[in-house]
Parts: structure tokens; sequence; C-alpha cells
């Protein structure tokens, strides 16, 4: 079996406001673990505080195109993912993969990974990077526990769902991906994820005892798409 895991490491954990360095701190400690295990990673990083603030920013001067708010949230991500390279540089590759077509080859356990361009999510980055090195399945940690069944903080009585189908996940998206968009894993993501019989495990990246445990293969809480 591939012992390559891809993570998509959401902004939101590395800059929630500001650099969370006791989260850093933890969670290579965490990554250093598994690594001595013999598991290898490829993460990908999302933009996080960094990206909200550039676009908020130049929202403030002009109307931007989604491409113009797209290109910040990319360049938020390669910051975000030269800051996860050089706390990992002992057991990463010196290069940042900032396009998920090209050839990527390395033979280090960790390979970091950041957005490539409009249009394309860090969530549709880390599928394509996992077709590629015949990955089994993607662990997305972000601030939920769960996928539900509809918006938890408008409706009282969401239900948490532990494991669905892609099919049943996708009826849950909308059709499109847009900059900013805020759903578990975006639609074009989902779409290829479900012709690849990919495995997607959404987490709440704050609780690293748990991400241990769905690193080691066992129960952990969060919800299982396949």
């Amino acid at each position: 079996m591939n012992n390559i895991t891809v993570i998509s490491l959401g902004g939101s954990l590395v800059v929630p406001d500001q650099i969370d360095v006791d989260f850093l701190k933890s969670f290579k400690k965490l990554i250093d673990g598994q690594v001595k295990r013999g598991q290898r990673f490829v993460i990908i990083c999302g933009g996080g505080r960094t990206a909200r603030n550039y676009q908020a920013a130049a929202k403030g001067v002009i109307k931007l195109t989604d491409e113009d708010v797209d290109w910040l949230g990319i360049h938020a991500t390669r910051i975000n993912a030269h800051l996860l390279r050089t706390i990992f540089w002992k057991n990463a590759n010196p290069k940042i993969v900032t396009h998920p077509l090209e050839k990527i080859r390395f033979t280090e356990p960790l390979l970091i990974a950041a957005g490539w361009k409009p249009g394309w999510s860090t969530d549709y980055d880390a599928v394509l990077i996992a077709r590629q090195l015949g990955a089994q399945r993607v662990i997305n940690l972000s601030n939920i526990t769960h996928v539900y069944d509809k918006d938890p903080n408008k409706f009282k009585d969401a239900k948490k769902i532990e494991r669905i189908d892609w099919a049943s996940f996708r009826k849950m998206l909308p059709d499109k991906w847009s900059p900013g968009a805020n759903a578990p894993f975006d639609p074009i993501a989902s779409k290829l994820a479900e012709k690849l019989s990919l495995e997607a495990d959404i987490i709440n990246g704050k609780d690293l005892k748990n991400l241990k445990l769905c690193l080691e293969g066992k129960k952990f809480i969060g919800t299982i798409i396949k």
C-alpha cells in the first residue's frame, strides 16, 4: 500500500488571526513522529487570514475580479507553504510544489505544496497530487469536526455525518467553486476524487490527538467521504 498521505492544511489553522506558533510546534511534533514510523506526506497549505486580509485590503480600494481575488489567495498559500518548509527543513524536499500537473519527484519524507492558479482550489491541487503519486487518501484539516447535512451555524437541527459516499456528498455542494467558498471540500475536487475512488477524511485540525488516530488507521472523530 502506498505510504504517502496528502494533507490539505487549512490556512485558518496556520493563520487564524496571527500565525499560530503553538499549533505549528504541535503539528511539527506529530508529523515528525509519524515520519519516524515510516510515513511520508505531502502537505498543501491554504491561505488563512493572510489571504483574507490582502483580499479585503484590495477590495477596499478597487472592485476586484474573481481572478484578482484568487491570485491574492494563491500567494498567501505560498508564503504559508514557505513557512512550513522552513519549519520542516530537515525532512522536507527543498522545492515547494506550485504546479500539481508537473512531474513530482521526491525522496524525502515530506513535500510541501501551495496554490497553483486562479480557478483551482488547494483541495483540487491536493487531489491532483494524490492522483499523480498514487496516494490513497486526502486528509482535509480545517476548523470543523464533521460534514453536516446543513449549516450548523444556521440550523440547530443540523446532523453530523460520519460517513458518506461521493455522489451523496456532491449533491450537497454548489456546481462551481468560487474564491473563498466555504465548503468542506470543493465541488471540482470532489468530482475528481469520486472518479479516482479517493478517500477524503474531514477532520478538525486543532485536535492533533484525533489526527494521530486517523494517521495510524484507528477510529477517529470526523467524516469519511469515499
